[in-house]
């Protein structure tokens, strides 16, 4: 082989990295924007409340609305549109979610805005599944959860930039002002996937085939990971306010800046816990669930103190979001037959572990048990040991199909 032809060989893969780099750019906009949607909300009530003259309660349904929108949707989107090759459902799905901004921006009163935000939530799941899958086919396989996490990035990002702004824009210029850049920047995305994200090989199986790959017992222990896993985060952290307010001290304008120091440790958590499931999956992952669950433990003693307890939720943080590219590609790994209702169904998992830990950290607070708030993070720590004992046992069974 001459110089020539191995100086070219690697500048064809140089360009074909750079390609591949701006692709997955183009999925972390639109997973920006996405993420912008379903918080976003958060901080608009009470200018959603006025406008609209409901209640702030009523207002607050939207993102319940949001929440079945987007666990419906996953499930029934992949599977109707099963033969959809993937990129043109990725865009199929942006269109969706962009007529779904642009409507709630238009919505002249509160059930249009709820059906507007039910139609884009229809999108989250099944962005997040086939984004996944996507990203996973544009890198070498020994850099695949790096690549899921790069498009988590814009999960990430959203909260710690998109809703700050969206929320500063919606209080300046109204609420809907607020759509109508979220509608933007679902454009953007919508354009840069046509023109940067190549076509990837779609199933060749068939729907029967897909469903029934799901009714393998190593599907079920991933999906059991993910919601425990997961879980233990959403136990502690949907009470998190009250926790900072009531029991560290700190004042209520104080927790918008800490949930900040949060985000930033869910975006440096999600890059890591990438790369670390791309050197050792079931290993970083364990690692990472164990930290979790000690760090959710000892939560329930630093949010005593203002600065040990601003440290923990930093590491909170980084331990929450170092999980979900390693769940993601746990996934990908035991349905290799069927990656994208796989991988949808997995985010759907994470949206259940998430309404699962909000409940039982309610039931703890209204039931007083331990002392009801003081007790919340060390029972979240208890459910992320659930999700380590499953993620053990699929270790298990990884370990067991690779030798067979």
């Amino acid at each position: 082989m001459t110089t020539g032809s191995v100086a070219q060989r690697s500048d064809d893969t140089a360009a074909s990295s750079k390609r591949s780099t701006i692709a997955l750019y183009a999925l972390t906009l639109g997973a920006f924007a996405i993420g912008m949607t379903e918080f976003i909300i958060m901080g608009l009530l009470p200018e959603v409340a006025v406008n609209l003259h409901v209640s702030i309660p009523m207002a607050g349904l939207l993102i319940t609305g949001y929440a079945l929108g987007e666990a419906i949707g996953a499930p029934f989107i992949t599977i109707a549109t099963h033969r959809l090759p993937r990129k043109a459902l990725l865009l199929l799905l942006m269109i969706i979610f962009i007529a779904g901004n642009a409507l709630a921006a238009l919505a002249p009163n509160y059930t249009i805005l709820m059906f507007a935000r039910i139609l884009a939530a229809l999108t989250h799941g099944s962005f997040f599944g086939i984004g996944s899958v996507i990203a996973s086919q544009l890198v070498p396989k020994e850099k695949r959860a790096g690549a899921i996490a790069i498009m988590f990035t814009g999960l990430t990002l959203a909260n710690i930039l998109g809703v700050p702004i969206g929320t500063f824009v919606g209080q300046a210029y109204g609420w809907r002002s607020t759509f109508w850049l979220i509608t933007v920047i679902g454009l953007i995305a919508f354009v840069g996937i046509i023109l940067l994200v190549p076509k990837v090989k779609s199933t060749t199986s068939s729907l029967g085939q897909e469903l029934g790959v799901l009714r393998r017992p190593t599907v079920h222990v991933a999906l059991l990971m993910t919601v425990f896993g997961f879980g233990g985060v959403f136990t502690a952290f949907t009470y998190i306010a009250p926790i900072l307010v009531d029991i560290t001290g700190f004042s209520a304008s104080s927790v918008s800046y800490i949930l900040v120091l949060f985000g930033v440790g869910i975006t440096l958590g999600n890059i890591y816990g990438g790369k670390l499931a791309d050197r050792a999956l079931m290993p970083s992952l364990l690692g990472i669930l164990l930290l979790l669950a000690v760090v959710l433990a000892l939560f329930s003693w630093t949010d005593q103190y203002k600065i040990p307890a601003l440290i923990t939720v930093f590491i909170l943080g980084v331990a929450a979001f170092g999980t979900v590219p390693g769940l993601q590609l746990h996934m990908l790994n035991m349905a290799k037959e069927a990656p994208t209702l796989a991988s949808t169904l997995n985010i759907a998992a994470f949206n259940l572990g998430n309404a699962m830990g909000a409940y039982i950290g309610g039931v703890v607070i209204d039931a007083g048990f331990g002392g009801g708030l003081p007790a919340v993070p060390w029972v979240a720590s208890l459910v992320t040991v659930i999700g380590i004992l499953f993620t053990m046992w699929g270790a298990r069974q990884q370990k067991q199909k690779s030798h067979a």
